[in-house]
């Protein structure tokens, strides 16, 4: 049987490191939704996001059609662990010096195999959205036996390719510099947020993204965590090489109004990957699927887990 929308079967902490050259521990929290006999299938959320995001009623469409759905809170964010240590990166130190980044994007990929072991999942299909698609594409690229199939939405295969406007990143760097004192602050700075970055082609759930703010904000909010991510993402390179030596059937969704990676890095993306099959929606903007395409997307990661 499937679980209805939010109800977490298993709920637990998997055990991932830094990185290479920093090898102490860190927990990585997870929960699995559906029957433990469906088809292993994890999400991988955007930056600075927590699994919240990745809405219950969009879960329960997949577990619905036999898939075991795992969520998780990347490092820096929610209820994993915060490398508070690290300081707050600036972005003048990102550009300047990208190589000084805590950590990079393929050691978060590494947190993505630490849920797939915590699990005891050997293999599954992967989805991930925004700096979850390149994970995505990471994890599918340095642990190819851990894929059984990669959808990368909302993403690019390298961070030179279809990057945002400058016009665009001043208004989110200021958007994401305001102070969020508590959980009212933190749900009106989502709602603005993908009021930016979100679909002009679709109602994007105000009052749902109100209270996914607040909720992030008490399970652990960190503005420094987010701007770990965003080194870490400043300091990956160009993914394109790696893609082409892939063997796994590949989907890859793209916003034709996504405003942060704009569709070149999709096309990218789905260029560099042998065989895999583009699908582009008008309207669509940045990080969340809108829930009028909900029932597409799931179609289209269905027919790749059959292939």
């Amino acid at each position: 049987m499937t679980l209805g929308p939010g109800k977490a079967q298993t709920a637990g902490t998997a055990t991932s490191r830094v990185s290479d050259d920093r090898p102490q521990r860190i927990d990585i929290a997870y929960e699995r939704l559906g029957s433990p006999d469906g088809e292993p299938l994890l999400l991988i959320m955007g930056l600075g996001m927590q699994m919240i995001m990745w809405h219950d009623e969009f879960c329960a469409a997949l577990t619905d059609r036999g898939f075991a759905v795992a969520r998780f809170d990347h490092r820096d964010v929610g209820r994993s662990t915060h490398l508070h240590a690290d300081g707050r990166p600036t972005i003048m130190r990102m550009m300047l010096r990208p190589g000084t980044a805590a950590y990079r994007i393929g050691d978060m990929a590494g947190d993505a195999a630490a849920v797939l072991d915590a699990l005891g999942w050997s293999r599954a299909h992967v989805v991930g959205i925004s700096l979850g698609a390149m994970i995505a594409q990471e994890l599918a690229i340095h642990h190819p036996d851990r894929v059984l199939s990669l959808t990368s939405i909302a993403g690019t295969a390298s961070p030179r390719i279809g990057r945002l406007t400058m016009r665009t990143a001043m208004k989110l760097q200021r958007m994401q510099d305001r102070t969020v004192a508590g959980r009212e602050d933190a749900g009106q700075l989502m709602v603005d947020l993908f009021g930016l970055i979100g679909s002009p082609g679709h109602d994007m759930d105000g009052a749902w993204l109100r209270e996914m703010g607040r909720r992030a904000f008490d399970r652990g909010y960190d503005q420094s965590g987010r701007l770990r991510h965003e080194a870490a993402l400043m300091a990956s390179r160009d993914r394109r090489a790696g893609l082409a030596s892939l063997r796994v059937p590949a989907l890859v969704v793209h916003g034709e109004a996504d405003r942060i990676w704009r569709l070149p890095g999709g096309e990218a993306t789905a260029a560099a990957i042998p065989g895999a099959r583009l699908v582009t929606y008008p309207g669509f903007g940045h990080g969340l699927l809108p829930r009028a395409l909900w029932p597409d997307v799931v179609d289209n990661i269905c027919q790749l887990a059959q292939a």
